[in-house]
């Protein structure tokens, strides 16, 4: 039996094309696939038979998909994929604001899902552990180390001379890896609920923290944007043997 066959997958889709497509695709890959066509169904079976992770349509029939994150975040973080036609980067943003894990755009391609789907898994396996790595010891990926008792980042073993300000904000997507933290979840952590929209303040830490961490600042390896949704902190299985991710970010 397979790591894969022991997991659950809910699917909230409305689409039946969709939905046969993706229930096919991963029973394919040995997952045990469940579908709901409405949120209210959806959130009748979540727990009751407490899927391993949901890929969820924002588009839903009964209810908007963004008030199903925000029902399920109050009992369990269970990994939640938003699968969309919406792309804008506003929708993107509160979507992951509410709680999801991850967003993909329709139409998207097979090989990505399954990617995703491995990721959100991987996430519920490692974040507690990650978490307490990262308020107790360090975290480390490529040559890069978070030292949370010395309030210190390293390169290559030497101290990369992080200001307050920038370890608070590397030390916040230590704790995360390979999640994105949006703009809004960043400010509202580090600054406060008062601290507004404005992002500009968090950009310029990151233009500097990625020149004292990044051999090629605008190639970024460690901490990737998410395009006008938000960062991320690499993760070390995704370091390709170059030391690089496949994605790229820009400030």
């Amino acid at each position: 039996m397979t790591e894969t066959a022991r997991k659950k997958i809910l699917i909230v889709e409305d689409d039946p094309g969709i939905s046969t497509f993706l229930k096919t695709t991963l029973r394919a890959e040995g997952y045990d696939v469940l579908c709901a066509a409405a949120a209210g169904t959806a959130l009748q079976m979540i727990p009751s038979h407490c899927p391993d992770c949901v890929l969820l349509d924002l588009g839903l029939p009964d209810m908007d998909g963004g008030k199903v994150i925000e029902s399920v975040r109050k009992w369990t973080q269970m990994p939640i994929i938003v699968i969309s036609a919406r792309s804008q980067e506003a929708d993107k943003a509160n979507a992951l604001d509410l709680g999801a894990d991850d967003y993909l755009t329709k139409p998207f391609g097979v090989v990505e899902l399954k990617a995703r789907i491995r990721a959100a898994l991987r996430h519920t396996r490692t974040t507690a552990e990650s978490e307490e790595v990262a308020l107790s010891g360090s975290y480390s990926v490529g040559d890069l180390v978070i030292d949370y008792k010395k309030m210190r980042v390293y390169i290559r073993d030497v101290d990369a001379g992080l200001t307050p300000n920038e370890f608070r904000i590397i030390s916040l997507l230590g704790k995360y890896p390979g999640r994105v933290l949006t703009y809004k979840m960043m400010m509202r952590e580090l600054w406060g609920p008062s601290s507004g929209m404005d992002n500009k303040i968090l950009r310029v830490h990151m233009a500097n923290i990625r020149r004292k961490i990044e051999e090629n600042p605008n190639d970024p390896k460690y901490i990737i944007t998410e395009v006008g949704v938000g960062y991320r902190m690499a993760e070390q299985g995704e370091m390709g043997a170059s030391g690089a991710p496949p994605r790229k970010g820009d400030q």
